[in-house]
């Protein structure tokens, strides 16, 4: 486990909360990705487009349907925020494949930080945009009348939980593969069994790749449901 381990970038000393460290240089370079992708790889715009704008534009279109599908038309006001969210989760997920990087939504801290952001988005912005109707959510006018009471318990413990779920979610799914793949790698020293785990390491890394965006995605249309209940609570 110690690919996971949180280490100053600079010397041996103790983390701090200013320490500039491995997670703080792997999450630089999601940005740095994001940025290039996103501005400079479409900076040059024309109407056959080149690979950069290609993929940027695919981006673009699979997060701006998902919103729209999801969210409703008045869910794309908010299509910057979660496009950001998803393009820094897959670059992140993707930039730690690389042999000897970081995978920084492997840590809890950092899904947990985009989780909590998500969660005290919609809120308020159920509130804002709905007042006290927003707790409609939580009361289920079609149950009959006596179980009501019960399931807005229900409602509201699953609505506090979101972040948690959301958040462990990512975090679990990228640190069990790579853990996974830790594993198998060590095999491969093994000189009798190492073709089959060169070939298991194959397979797996494949598979964490399909993960990588799968989970971004997962993590992107939660984040759409939880903005179509906060604009639509009654629906």
């Amino acid at each position: 486990m110690d690919q996971f381990l949180v280490k100053p970038l600079f010397g041996d000393g103790p983390v701090h909360w200013y320490t500039i460290t491995n997670v703080t240089l792997w999450m630089a370079l999601a940005v740095v990705g994001v940025t290039a992708l996103l501005v400079i790889g479409t900076s040059r715009r024309a109407i056959i487009p080149s690979r950069s704008q290609s993929v940027a534009e695919l981006a673009y279109g699979f997060v701006y349907k998902m919103v729209e599908d999801v969210a409703g038309k008045d869910g794309l006001k908010y299509f910057p925020y979660i496009m950001t969210l998803f393009m820094f989760i897959v670059f992140a997920n993707f930039l730690g494949l690389i042999p000897m990087s970081f995978t920084t939504t492997s840590h809890i801290a950092v899904t947990a930080v985009l989780a909590m952001a998500v969660f005290l988005t919609v809120t308020a912005i159920g509130f804002i945009k709905n007042g006290t109707k927003f707790l409609g959510l939580f009361w289920v006018q079609e149950a009959p009348l006596p179980l009501r009471p019960v399931l807005a318990i229900i409602e509201l413990i699953s609505y506090f939980v979101r972040p948690v779920s959301h958040s462990i979610r990512l975090a679990g799914n990228m640190m069990a593969g790579h853990a996974v793949l830790k594993v198998f790698a060590g095999f491969s020293q093994v000189a009798a069994i190492a073709p089959i785990s060169i070939l298991a390491v194959t397979a797996i890394y494949g598979l964490e790749v399909l993960v990588s965006f799968i989970q971004a995605y997962v993590f992107t249309i939660l984040t759409c449901v939880y903005l179509k209940d906060a604009l639509h609570p009654s629906h």
